[in-house]
């Protein structure tokens, strides 16, 4: 079966909810088994807008929201760490789902998706991570020695105020966050105006720099290694087969585990880079929808 966004709504309501002082805005739509969407890093609600309509109209209640930091969320001035972003997903959950929801992430979003399904699996009825990554930050060793250096001085200038701010207003100018892009999506025509500004927009706020410091200095919390053994929810695990953030030989680990007993399903997608739920919607759609009619 193959899910097209044709003939959906593709604006998204978004609301506002308070946590700990902080905005934190969010999106809802559809009825049925919750499903959350977690974004990646620099990303927002809106690189959810061609799932979020078909899975609601699939017949789930889909949730998203804008991680603290992100999007049109507050840019807090805080040390940001995954430890912070569990908490605030474990919080609107308690608030606004309480029924066990499937969690949905893309990269960062991924990894934190896992960690909510080991850590809090009382909440968890299930997971999908669409390449995920395996920290908030490159742990040392994954880096060879010359890369080691070059991200150490890297996070140095970052977290300089004087030459932070040269660094970050470099690199989010809407023809950087365009070259990016064209790295990590295959299909260059993906690669819209309208994503380039879902990236842009955001990176003007105020305090926005800070935030971009915070989290690339931050630790990179667990690692998926450590939280598999833990793991006790069903996962599908969809990897764009040409990611050069992070590669699909990053799926190896999973099939690992699914080999050891997880109940877990790998989808790999040729042809699509680090977001394929954006650059090929309709093939993550219905990988997603087949897999959740699967498991009901």
């Amino acid at each position: 079966m193959t899910i097209t966004t044709q003939n959906l709504p593709t604006t998204l309501e978004k609301q506002v909810w308070t946590w700990e002082d902080y905005k934190i805005q969010y999106t809802v739509m559809g009825t049925g088994q919750p499903l959350v969407l977690i974004h990646g890093f620099g990303a927002s609600i809106g690189h959810w807008r061609k799932n979020i309509p078909v899975l609601a109209n699939a017949g789930y209640r889909v949730y998203a929201l804008d991680l603290l930091g992100f999007g049109g969320s507050d840019k807090a001035a805080i040390d940001y760490s995954m430890e912070v972003w569990v908490k605030l997903l474990k919080d609107f959950y308690d608030q606004h789902i309480q029924t066990p929801a499937i969690f949905i992430g893309n990269s960062i979003g991924a990894l934190l998706s896992l960690i909510i399904l080991t850590e809090h699996s009382e909440i968890a009825a299930g997971g999908v991570l669409i390449n995920s990554a395996g920290g908030l930050s490159h742990r040392p060793h994954e880096l060879n020695p010359v890369l080691r250096i070059f991200m150490a001085t890297f996070n140095k200038l970052v977290a300089n105020p004087v030459t932070g701010k040269f660094v970050f207003n470099r690199i989010r100018q809407k023809s950087q966050i365009r070259r990016t892009l064209y790295q990590v999506y295959c299909d260059r025509n993906a690669v819209t105006d309208e994503l380039v500004d879902l990236l842009y927009t955001p990176s003007c706020d105020p305090g926005a720099q800070q935030v971009f410091a915070s989290i690339l200095t931050a630790p990179p919390g667990p690692s998926p290694e450590e939280l598999l053994p833990q793991l006790k929810s069903p996962l599908l695990v969809i990897w764009g087969a040409n990611d050069p953030w992070t590669p699909i030989t990053g799926a190896k680990i999973y099939e690992t585990a699914g080999n050891d007993g997880k109940d877990i399903k790998i989808v790999p997608i040729p042809n699509a880079g680090h977001c394929p739920h954006d650059e090929v919607p309709d093939i993550v759609n219905t990988a997603i929808i087949d897999w959740l009619a699967d498991k009901n």
